[in-house]
């Protein structure tokens, strides 16, 4: 059962923690109207395991891509392929994930997970476990390390989660070593420490309880609390190391002091609970020393995380077979073009010209010379693509076709009446910084663009975005 849902709450959004409950409130509401069947008894009874998929944000720092998606940042498509509809279509970051993290419903009937939309990690470990907490959280375990390697591995930049030998865990965020052992003295002898991934599940004992905690929040659709330092962290750390790390991030001291009071009366009520005395409270799922994990959220990340599977290294080889390209070209028809051994081509037509170093996918033009580019659902005469640049749901009519320069990115942003708009950005540039700014000769800035998407028939636009690279790619008779 596949369920979608929104986030219509107030100005600001609900953070991830209080906007994972109001999802799947959304979703168990919308699985009984739509379907007849109680979502949140099922996860209680342990018949089912659910998973939830934030779409992580607007997008800005990826910015033009979503816009090109009509404001969908998981719906940002990746190089390789996936058989739609008896056709080859470019995979989704979200379609990568949810192929990724599905390996885990097995062990996790009676629970929630938690997914963000615009990572991908394949576990070294083993997916296969039983849980023995309410909260699990994923990370990157490796031994307890001292104040210089702490240091080297760069802990003090992420949210770590430490484990103690009793298998209970906690989390910090963003603090050195010497600020971190203060603060897990609790667990005892700290065994394991690493970077979280951010994901996590919970047992259907614990949403329930989180939900009905935040039962004012959710029915008036107000307030903005994340997981981490809203849930996890006054779960797990003393008073006194919480409200010094929040003071730290800017936070009112009583502000801080009041709200792990009330995640201290909360979990005092829920550990003395007899149901849930089955479980621990929060642990970590390890996915692996060795794990490979493939952030697409920023452009510059999406630009490298696929040129990655042009490389000759272990973990591109596992990006590759993950994707499902076990070889370089495949559904393409290349014709007189000079196609080198590094570069990637999936499902696309050609006439004449060079690829080099590049990826190419759902790519249709009768003269090419790409080098160190990625292109992504173009059509067009003519294309020239010079290293560094994206090119991606672009169209073009013209006999000269499109040209893109080094590290330059332009994207199409079409509309329902057939009307389109090239956007342009660079590598270089942060669309979180330029948001508001209208760049490189665009007419507006990405705000505006984010802001005219929102109403947008996303079927009605891709039907005739598809029409449209129809009628080019017929026209070039390749």
């Amino acid at each position: 059962m596949v369920l979608a849902v929104s986030e219509d709450w107030s100005a600001g959004g609900a953070g991830n923690g209080l906007g994972t409950l109001y999802a799947f409130q959304k979703a168990c509401m919308l699985a009984q109207a739509k379907y007849g069947v109680d979502l949140f008894a099922s996860l209680g009874e342990k018949n089912i395991s659910a998973a939830l998929y934030h779409t992580a944000g607007k997008g800005t720092r990826m910015a033009p891509l979503p816009a090109s998606e009509n404001n969908n940042k998981p719906a940002v498509r990746l190089p390789a392929t996936v058989g739609v509809g008896g056709e080859k279509v470019p995979m989704t970051v979200l379609e990568a994930v949810i192929k990724q993290t599905s390996v885990y419903a097995p062990s996790r009937k009676g629970r929630l997970s938690v997914f963000w939309g615009d990572q991908v990690f394949i576990p070294s470990a083993s997916t296969l476990y039983t849980p023995k907490f309410h909260v699990d959280i994923m990370c990157t375990l490796g031994l307890m390390v001292g104040a210089e390697e702490w240091k080297e591995k760069g802990l003090e930049k992420y949210g770590v989660i430490a484990v103690g030998n009793s298998g209970e865990a906690a989390q910090v965020e963003k603090v050195d070593h010497s600020t971190a052992v203060e603060m897990l003295k609790s667990l005892g002898n700290v065994e394991k420490v690493g970077p979280s991934l951010g994901s996590f599940s919970m047992s259907a004992e614990m949403v329930g309880a989180l939900t009905q905690e935040y039962k004012r929040e959710l029915d008036q659709r107000v307030g903005k609390f994340d997981t981490d330092p809203h849930f996890w962290m006054p779960m797990t750390l003393s008073k006194v190391d919480y409200v010094k790390l929040m003071v730290g991030k800017g936070v009112a001291s009583e502000t801080a002091t009041s709200h792990y009071e009330r995640m201290d009366a909360f979990k005092l009520s829920f550990t003395g609970a007899s149901t849930n005395a089955n479980m621990g409270l929060f642990g970590a799922v390890d996915v692996g020393s060795k794990a490979c994990w493939w952030d697409y959220g920023q452009l510059k990340l999406y630009s490298r995380n696929n040129l990655k599977m042009l490389e000759d290294t272990e973990d591109a080889s596992l990006l590759r077979s993950f994707m499902g390209a076990t070889l370089r070209v495949m559904d393409s028809s290349c014709g007189d073009v000079v196609v080198d051994k590094q570069s990637c081509m999936f499902s696309s037509k050609l006439s004449e010209g060079s690829v080099t170093g590049s990826i190419l996918s759902g790519v249709n033009s009768k003269s090419i010379v790409a080098d160190g580019a990625i292109l992504v659902n173009v059509s067009a005469s003519k294309i020239r693509a010079a290293k560094g640049s994206i090119l991606y749901n672009v169209v073009d009519d013209s006999e000269e076709g499109i040209v893109v320069d080094e590290g330059e990115v332009i994207v199409g942003v079409f509309q329902s009446d057939g009307n389109c708009v090239n956007v342009k950005s660079s590598i270089g540039v942060d669309g979180g910084k330029a948001w508001k700014e209208s760049i490189m000769g665009n007419p507006q800035s990405f705000e505006d663009i984010h802001l005219a998407n929102k109403n947008a028939d996303v079927t009605a636009i891709e039907d005739v975005r598809k029409a449209m690279h129809e009628k080019v790619a017929k026209s070039l008779l390749i």
